[in-house]
């Protein structure tokens, strides 16, 4: 048996042998890319440095990172879907390419010394060439030579083996690895391509050699990376023999904490177990959430909208186990136990999600009680209704205006005699979806930053906007957050109060100065500790690595930061403060443009 701790050790271990700095994974929550709510992927805190961006801690990388991903969130509740899972990663910036990353893997997983999977359980699939890029005979021969036999390479298309951080940016042919879980040995000719049900990927090799500009528009990139990733929770159901991921440790100590508030077995019943899962895994995602260093409360729109709904179907599955009381606070402390140690966030956090989580379950159980309500006063003139049916407007309108979910709609109607209008009510919904999905929706659409001209310029404008606040509000003013696009910045900081009109005015006019005295903007790699004592202002609760990069704007301010930035202010034309609210407690917002 191995533990999530073990595997961790063992991944960084390997790759420290083979001469990778171990660096820190990020934050759940990206920096200044509005492109998406969550780090979706172990690579996407790295894109800048893949797009060629040198990094401080050299070419050869190896992390831990947290990564959420809610696209499939209707399919969680099955034995393999997760909404937060962990990915081990390492990357060659220009460094190695396909044939040492290869070898690498294959030494990793079936090695003695390392975690010994017996080579015939598995098979490897690779890029099958289009009319974009060539076949990957390169990567199939490196296979072939490490004693793979033919059958179980698997020659697929750009929809299996083309691995791309969205429409555009950096991308590349892949070769993945999967593991037999069938019965026995696999039969011959078995893999991927030709049995999918029984082969279970654990690891993906992409070679990172181009970068879409467009739809229809390749080009090499300046270097040759490898991206590599490893999924930890089906990495370590493979290796303890598992049939599923809620079956190792990740889980089950989540799982039984559930079934003692519940007075339930996991395993004793189909349709609890689904229940089940789906406590355990958005428990344990909300959990991961709110413990983040930049972690959002539940809210109406992006980040926050996806917590919310994770929190609340936690505790509308609760209530299908029997749990009318609030509850989610109790796996949610087995889960700070459980990743702490690999997540020392989580501890320092602690109070913050249990709070938040107290206060959304609250919210929620008082939301299903008027929705309880409002279904009891609709009553009576649903009972006439010679049909018995309820119109799916009426569902619509207890989900829309109260909150109140379709299953329990659903629930309080059977009980009643009444059907309610399926078709009517998923129509409305289905619209609802379409206008709400550009503020909640999650997806991955370009794993960067913008580094066009105008996004550098606004997130240089960000660390002026940091400096400025400081000087006028005071020291104690701290950056919680920033989102970037071509057309405004957002900036969030700590401060108690409302900006005054003449604060506003002070730091635009300040902002402007250093703008028109077309400051030369610098960077240098130096030790963090170095950085710190220089006065070089970092974000508080960031991971950073122990060589970072600090970007000075003359004389004006320096900051710990990844880049972009523009060469000189002069460029960036006129700063101008358009908003100033509130964000959350303790936190004010400020929206701003550059005026050319």
């Amino acid at each position: 048996m191995i533990s999530p701790d073990q595997l961790r050790s063992k991944y960084l271990d390997f790759f420290k042998a083979k001469g990778h700095a171990v660096i820190s994974g990020k934050s759940l929550l990206p920096e200044n890319d509005p492109t998406v709510l969550f780090t979706t992927a172990g690579m996407h805190p790295l894109v800048p440095y893949l797009l060629g961006e040198p990094h401080p801690a050299g070419s050869r990388l190896v992390d831990y990172q947290k990564c959420v991903r809610t696209g499939d969130i209707d399919e969680v509740g099955d034995p393999s879907h997760l909404t937060c899972f962990e990915m081990l990663g390492n990357w060659s910036l220009g460094d190695y390419f396909k044939r040492e990353s290869i070898a690498y893997s294959w030494e990793f997983l079936t090695s003695e010394q390392w975690l010994a999977l017996d080579p015939a359980k598995l098979s490897v699939t690779v890029f099958a060439g289009d009319q974009n890029a060539p076949r990957d005979d390169e990567s199939a021969a490196r296979w072939r030579e490490l004693g793979v036999p033919e059958d179980r390479v698997a020659y697929l298309p750009a929809s299996d083996n083309w691995w791309a951080a969205g429409p555009t940016g950096p991308c590349g042919p892949d070769t993945e690895i999967f593991y037999w879980t069938g019965p026995g040995l696999p039969p011959a000719g078995s893999n991927k391509g030709t049995d999918s049900a029984n082969w279970m990927e654990i690891w993906n090799n992409v070679f990172m050699e181009y970068n879409r500009v467009d739809e229809h528009t390749l080009v090499k990139l300046p270097m040759q990376n490898v991206d590599t990733g490893m999924g930890l929770e089906r990495t370590i159901a493979v290796l303890n023999g598992a049939a599923s991921v809620y079956l190792t440790d990740s889980f089950k100590p989540i799982l039984d904490a559930i079934g003692t508030v519940a007075g339930v077995t996991y395993g004793s019943d189909p349709a609890r177990d689904t229940s089940m899962r789906i406590v355990a895994d958005h428990v344990r995602s909300a959990t991961m959430i709110l413990g983040d260093q930049r972690g959002p409360s539940p809210g109406n729109v992006g980040a926050g909208y996806v917590l919310r709904r994770l929190i609340r179907r936690a505790v509308r599955h609760g209530r299908k186990l029997g749990i009318e009381q609030a509850f989610l606070g109790t796996p949610a402390a087995v889960v700070v136990d459980l990743l702490s140690g690999a997540y020392p966030e989580l501890k320092d956090n602690r109070t913050r999600i249990m709070d938040e989580l107290a206060r959304e379950e609250a919210k929620f159980l008082e939301t299903l009680q008027k929705g309880e309500h409002e279904f009891e006063k609709m009553l009576p003139n649903l009972l006439k209704n010679p049909q018995k049916v309820m119109s799916g407007r009426l569902a619509f309108k207890l989900y829309d205006t109260y909150g109140f979910p379709i299953e329990l709609t659903l629930e309080l109607a059977a009980e009643n005699g009444l059907s309610v209008n399926r078709d009517e009510f998923d129509d409305a919904f289905r619209k609802h979806q379409e206008l709400s999905r550009a503020g909640a929706e999650q997806t991955f659409k370009g794993g960067l930053a913008d580094q066009s001209e105008a996004a550098t310029a606004y997130h240089t404008a960000t660390h002026l906007l940091h400096k400025a606040l400081r000087m006028v509000l005071g020291d104690h003013v701290a950056q919680k957050g920033s989102n970037i696009t071509t057309e405004r910045l957002r900036f969030d900081f700590s401060h108690p109060a409302p900006m005054t009109p003449e604060e506003i005015k002070r730091v635009e006019d300040i902002v402007n100065e250093q703008i028109k005295r077309d400051l030369p903007v610098t960077m240098r790699m130096m030790p963090l500790e170095e950085a710190k004592a220089t006065g070089a202002m970092a974000l508080f609760g960031e991971k950073y690595e122990a060589v970072v990069k600090v970007y000075s704007v003359g004389d004006f301010s320096m900051e710990v930061c990844g880049g972009p930035h523009v060469e000189r202010t002069g460029s960036m034309g006129r700063f101008v403060i358009q908003k100033e609210q509130s964000s959350s407690a303790g936190v004010r917002r400020i929206r701003a443009v550059l005026e050319r």
